[in-house]
């Protein structure tokens, strides 16, 4: 059996100052290029600079290819672990030419770093038939993405970025053992290579905190009970760490900016306690990012023992800092977050000098490290791929690579070294983008501000909405429809690059579109589905085709960001005020409605879809941003209507990930961001149904607000999180809009059968009235094949028709 141990990422492309090239191939795949860096120090010491994390997909997503060969038999074992060897070596010895001192190992992974840690500690739940030993390929992508007999574990975001994890699954009775020696091979691999690496491990408590209690066991179940068993195999962990050369360890610990209760919080204590004998004679960082640290965290976090160093997100956690000015434990290192991780805006070299140098009173000469906020992987990779992008923006940016140089920059500067022509350059770029007239509309901005004198609501209420449009389209009960996308095949994508590139015409390439959709209505109406989609095959991305059709966007050829797995997105920049030129969807839309006589969804993405996955403009309230791209929304449902579509989608796919961590946030973000979605169709007609979307979060904490948004029908992903979402309705929430939660999950290969999709659908109507349930898959079917769709779908429409049949004769 394979093992994942072998190969790792974390790091880096290309930097910046005087630079050689070097080339190696990846495994017969074209040759991948990197730079190679020379930075001429100022002083004989690296300087105090360190990196949270760094993206893994490679500059050109060579892992995600690697990936999908492996996973589609193309290609072996040994090759993926190649080009992920290739990639961890070359971006390592770039990190430490590029002058950073804390370089990150063991950040690297083929699929989840929380996945990675169920593997180091054995947490395999038993229906993957793991019998012990090193955890191999078969089991660790079976967990991800379950295989033909079992289902996948749960995924869910990372706390509020698009990133998604794999949910541990634990319980009083399993067998925790060390079972993947991933993250001491790394270390050595890097070590080999002559680069001193800092191995970093998902801390303990917040891995607990992640998981959830397993199939079977109560939900009540104390997941920190767990603690005093998991620890052991961290101590091994350390110990082979210690024993191979390592000098700091990185424990990753996100969850201290959460609300924790004291129990929680007590855990901590508990925990670092517990293993500070083994961690004596090491240098200990623990890292926190996403949000301010809460007081009682902070007092809790500062006084542990063993523990050399404290990393503070200072982008996103701004009150960070007046505790940190408050007190901070004599003698110890502050990893000072003030490049942002989370976003591509060209740090602002003067301010962020100057807040250091503020810390450095407070906690000591020589006590404060230059850091990333978070981890880099929520960035795109290196700015220098971007040979498209107009000139002017593309200076006000900076990627994972341009990041990296500004740390050091930074770190240089803090010790006497500024390099003066780097800070000019820096402050001549953070001036153009504040007085460029490219950025404000004030058309746009009277229009949005005008906004907040109303709640835009529709006329009537959802019960007479649904009856009105019943009258209208006769659905059957239980109806049948996707979430948006089909598959996206070679040929496809081909086509739509040909065109982008100028080698086809327009009318070849809308000829080949067309010819596309014909043939998945012809595939729908084959497969007896009661609202149809086109199938979105001239789209690239769902946020990056509406962006590319608005005004105050600029977008990337390599900007990619990893998702989840080998899934990567492109997020376009938002960079000034948004405004809708002209109509986006229609023409596809109205085309594909006249090939059927059944209703044909118009499908849209949300405005606040749009805005958090976006890399979005950071000199205006994002409310502010969000309320603009309503209003071009807006305008492109109204259109969508006029040419006669009466089912519209507005997906909101990532309303829920926006939602602050703190709670003390919660509310004034829930009330912008629904506020936002009434927006876009609060004009509509009561006969035209407006849907809306959201996959992979945890929502029963919102459903009031997702009530709130007064969609007509709102389809959700519930299957592959063990159906948590019907939770809320069995606690009595009462829900009078039409609801879709999914019935099978379209992120695995894995075909479901009639009976088991029949059998969630009951499930489904124990709790909510058939009169308003539709069947549905999780989410759009872009990343499946043909070949998984049509037996899918031909088993949720055979599953519909059965409960049909069923319900009929209860009657």
């Amino acid at each position: 059996m394979s093992q994942i141990s072998i190969a790792s990422l974390a790091p880096v492309s290309t930097l910046l100052v005087s630079y050689s090239f070097s080339s190696f191939s990846l495994q017969g795949r074209k040759s991948l290029t990197f730079l190679r860096f020379n930075l001429h120090r100022a002083t004989s010491r690296a300087m105090a600079s360190h990196i949270v994390g760094y993206p893994r997909m490679g500059p050109k997503r060579e892992l995600k290819f690697a990936l999908e060969s492996f996973w589609d038999g193309k290609s072996s074992a040994k090759d993926l672990q190649k080009v992920a060897e290739d990639l961890r070596s070359s971006i390592w010895k770039q990190m430490a030419d590029a002058g950073i001192k804390y370089i990150p190992s063991n950040t690297f992974s083929y699929y989840d770093q929380v996945l990675d840690t169920t593997a180091m500690l054995g947490a395999v739940p038993s229906r993957y038939g793991w019998n012990g030993g090193e955890i191999g390929f078969d089991t660790y992508f079976s967990m991800a993405r379950g295989n033909a007999s079992v289902p996948a574990m749960e995924m869910t975001k990372w706390f509020d970025t698009n990133y998604h994890y794999i949910v541990p699954e634990l319980g009083p009775d399993l067998k925790f053992s060390y079972a993947s020696h991933k993250a001491v091979i790394e270390y050595k691999e890097a070590k080999a290579l002559g680069v001193d690496t800092v191995p970093v491990l998902v801390g303990p408590v917040s891995y607990l905190l992640l998981s959830k209690p397993a199939k079977g066991v109560e939900k009540s179940f104390p997941i920190l009970s767990l603690i005093s068993k998991i620890l052991p195999i961290y101590k091994q962990v350390v110990s082979e760490l210690k024993e191979a050369g390592a000098t700091w360890i990185q424990f990753d610990e996100p969850s201290l900016i959460l609300d924790l209760r004291s129990h929680e919080l007590q855990a901590f204590s508990h925990a670092y306690a517990e293993l500070e004998s083994s961690l004596s004679g090491l240098n200990i960082l623990i890292e926190t990012y996403f949000a301010d640290v809460p007081p009682e965290a902070y007092k809790t976090l500062t006084a542990l023992k063993g523990v050399n160093g404290f990393g503070f997100d200072l982008v996103r956690g701004t009150k960070t800092l007046d505790l940190i000015k408050g007190g901070f434990p004599s003698g110890k290192y502050l990893f000072a977050g003030v490049v942002d991780g989370r976003n591509i805006w060209a740090n602002d070299l003067v301010a962020s000098l100057s807040t250091l140098q503020s810390l450095e009173g407070v906690v000591g000469k020589n006590k404060v490290v230059v850091s990333t906020s978070c981890s880099l992987l929520h960035t795109a990779v290196d700015l220098l791929n971007e040979t498209k992008l107009d000139k002017e923006i593309k200076s006000w940016l900076a990627f994972a690579a341009q990041k990296v140089v500004e740390v050091n920059a930074l770190a240089k500067a803090l010790s006497g070294h500024k390099d003066e022509a780097f800070f000019s350059a820096n402050a001549a770029a953070q001036a153009s983008r504040r007085s460029s007239p490219r950025v404000t509309n004030e058309a746009v901005q009277k229009a949005a501000a005008s906004l907040k004198d109303s709640d835009h609501r529709r006329a009537t209420n959802v019960s007479a909405r649904l009856d009105a449009q019943q009258r209208k389209m006769n659905l059957p009960i239980l109806p049948t429809t996707t979430i948006g996308s089909f598959p996206q095949t070679m040929d496809l994508r081909r086509v739509r690059r040909e065109f982008k590139a100028n080698k086809i015409s327009e009318d070849d390439y809308v000829k080949a579109i067309k010819e596309e959709i014909n043939k998945v209505v012809k595939l729908q109406e084959e497969l007896d589905l009661d609202v149809l989609v086109h199938g979105e095959p001239e789209r690239n991305d769902m946020v990056e085709y509406f962006g590319e059709q608005l005004s105050g966007f600029a977008f990337t050829v390599n900007g990619w960001v990893q998702s989840y797995g080998s899934r990567c997105v492109k997020p376009p920049i938002i960079y000034g005020d948004v405004s809708r030129p002209k109509a986006m969807t229609v023409f596809w839309s109205k085309m594909a409605q006249s090939m059927s006589s059944r209703p044909m969804k118009g499908m849209l993405t949300g405005p606040v879809t749009i805005l958090n996955w976006s890399f979005v403009r950071n000199d205006q309230p994002r409310f502010e941003t969000c309320y603009q791209i309503a209003l071009a929304i807006k305008d492109e449902v109204q259109d969508l209507e006029k040419a006669g579509i009466t089912v519209i989608q507005i997906d909101e796919a990532a309303l829920r990930e926006g939602l602050p961590l703190r709670k003390s946030e919660q509310a004034f973000y829930l009330e912008w961001a629904v506020h936002s979605f009434r927006i876009t169709n609060c004009g509509v007609q009561d006969t035209t149904q407006i849907h809306t979307h959201m996959c992979y979060s945890n929502f029963n904490d919102i459903i009031h607000s997702i009530i709130d948004m007064d969609a007509d029908v709102i389809t959700i992903e519930n299957s592959r999180s063990d159906e948590k979402l019907l939770s809320v309705f069995r606690e009595g929430v009462k829900y009078g809009a039409g609801i879709g939660p999914g019935v099978y999950d379209i992120h695995s290969p894995r075909i479901p059968s009639t009976e088991e999709i029949a059998d969630r659908v009951n499930k489904m109507l124990a709790v909510l009235e058939s009169n308003i349930l539709w069947v549905n898959p999780d989410c759009g079917l872009k990343t499946r094949k043909y070949t998984e769709v049509k037996p899918a779908l031909s088993n949720m429409v055979a599953a519909a028709k059965l409960l049909r049949t069923q319900l009929a004769h209860v009657r």
